[in-house]
């Protein structure tokens, strides 16, 4: 189990060692807390995530087969329970 910033997470696939935290935490955006798997592939020397629920996961390798470059790094992580709660900074006036 890897702990992040956005919780703990467990490897399911580290083609080529491409799951670095560092990297993962400083990419992660909040609208990926919706999803149980996220799969990051380095495309260019750049980092790249992309979402998949328990519903569709089994696209996955389509994802990387259509999508990342032939051998590139990859890694796919699972979420561990929820993820962490944040801080909504609310606009005055705002509800």
């Amino acid at each position: 189990m890897i702990e992040t910033e956005h919780g703990p997470f467990i490897v399911l696939k580290d083609h080529r060692d491409a799951f670095e935290v560092k990297p993962f935490n400083d990419r992660y955006v909040d609208y990926l807390d919706q999803y149980t798997f996220i799969v990051g592939d380095i495309s260019a020397e750049k980092l790249r995530l992309k979402g998949f629920s328990e519903s569709n996961y089994h696209e996955i390798p389509d994802f990387l087969m259509e999508s990342a470059v032939p051998n590139a790094p990859y890694f796919i992580v699972k979420r561990v329970g929820d993820p962490p709660q944040r801080n909504i900074v609310k606009e005055e006036g705002e509800v």
